[in-house]
């Protein structure tokens, strides 16, 4: 008990507006990107950068890649809209936290993935490029701010398409449905690291909050 209970000892409520210097700080770095010579293969998270050749920043550095304009517009307008409700529900010092332990944890699992998952296609005979793949882009702690979204605010509506209102659960459930069969589509879109982000979301906010998502959406 005197662990879970360290895990769960709350931090002093501040508000800072952490959100817009994420959103901020994810512009600069897409510049960075865009007009310099760093690129994806050292700061995304690749199997073969971490794990191989220990490029040990990787599961931090690679929220603050994204792979095109549209990609980082539509995170960050996600970021805008969910993650200032969140930070000033439970103050920047949680939502901070939260933000980067989702978020690294998601990365982390999908590299673990991609890591067994290239394993096995050694043993068929095939080269796993996958490891050379990296992921990258902030959709996995985003994913996981949605889902806060809608386990603290469950009965606010979202408006889809801005005509479509649905409850924020009903979109964390639909969007999970959507992420679990997209990821045997072929895309390149990381559909497993959104789905981690709902899951590391759930720990989270069960093991250190103390919440249960579950018994707030269905009432049990």
């Amino acid at each position: 008990m005197n662990l879970l209970n360290n895990i769960r000892k709350p931090f002093s409520y501040t508000f800072s507006n952490a959100t817009l210097v994420l959103i901020a700080v994810n512009v600069l770095s897409f510049l960075v990107f865009a007009f310099t010579p760093l690129n994806e293969r050292l700061f995304g998270l690749s199997v073969a950068g971490f794990i191989y050749n220990k490029l040990v920043w990787q599961p931090v550095t690679y929220l603050f890649v994204h792979s095109g304009f549209q990609h980082l517009f539509f995170n960050m307008l996600g970021l805008f809209f969910f993650g200032i409700a969140v930070e000033k529900a439970i103050g920047t010092k949680e939502f901070v936290l939260m933000y980067f332990v989702i978020g690294v944890c998601s990365g982390l699992f999908s590299v673990l993935v991609h890591f067994f998952y290239g394993k096995y296609l050694m043993s068929m005979g095939v080269y796993p490029t996958i490891y050379m793949i990296p992921t990258v882009g902030a959709s996995g702690a985003i994913y996981g701010i949605l889902f806060a979204y809608a386990a603290f605010f469950p009965r606010n509506k979202i408006f889809v398409w801005g005509l479509i209102p649905v409850s924020a659960p009903v979109l964390v459930i639909a969007y999970a449905v959507i992420e679990f069969f997209s990821q045997f589509s072929g895309s390149n879109v990381a559909h497993m690291t959104h789905l981690a982000g709902f899951g590391f979301a759930f720990l989270y906010i069960l093991v250190r909050m103390g919440i249960n998502p579950i018994k707030i959406w269905f009432g049990r």
